[in-house]
């Protein structure tokens, strides 16, 4: 299998995935602040949607059909 095939399953598996788990939410680096005494600490939260998840899995059959698809010289 081609390399663009093989990037292809590892986007449907990845897609599904989220889909199983019905979205995945993350938590970006912290900011930290220190002023003397005073620390300060700010989390960024994001959430991956299904709708991602399908999204990749049908962008992943596309390069997994585009990688099977020979080309002719």
């Amino acid at each position: 299998m081609r390399p663009i095939g093989i990037f292809g399953v590892l986007l449907m598996l990845a897609g599904l995935v989220v889909l199983v788990l019905r979205g995945v939410s993350y938590t970006k680096d912290k900011d930290k602040v220190e002023l003397g005494p005073i620390k300060i600490e700010a989390e960024e939260k994001g959430f991956i949607t299904p709708t991602t998840g399908m999204i990749a899995i049908a962008i992943g059959a596309v390069l997994v059909f585009a990688g099977r698809a020979k080309v002719r010289a």
